[in-house]
């Protein structure tokens, strides 16, 4: 996959976004993550925000993963490549 990253919060946050269109279901991707241990912070059709490996992620429909805390772009990369591949 190829992502493009941007910071936010500060420097605090990194988000990958899929330079490929996605359309992540939410609903399925929490299922997937609750069954890995997981800890679901918030859900709706937009977001899922979840717990994951000492960090908060956001997970968005169109592929958009963002990480908090995380200042390492490649790691960001790596993480969110693994997560859309599980949840998709």
């Amino acid at each position: 996959m190829r992502f493009t990253t941007a910071r936010l919060c500060g420097g605090q946050a990194l988000m990958a976004i899929s330079a490929d269109l996605l359309d992540i279901d939410i609903d399925h991707a929490a299922e997937v993550l609750e069954k890995e241990g997981c800890v679901i912070k918030e859900k709706d059709e937009m977001i899922l925000v979840f717990e994951w490996e000492g960090k908060e992620v956001t997970l968005y429909p169109q592929g958009k993963v963002m990480y908090l805390p995380q200042t390492d772009r490649a790691q960001c990369i790596s993480d969110a490549t693994k997560l859309l591949e599980k949840v998709k």
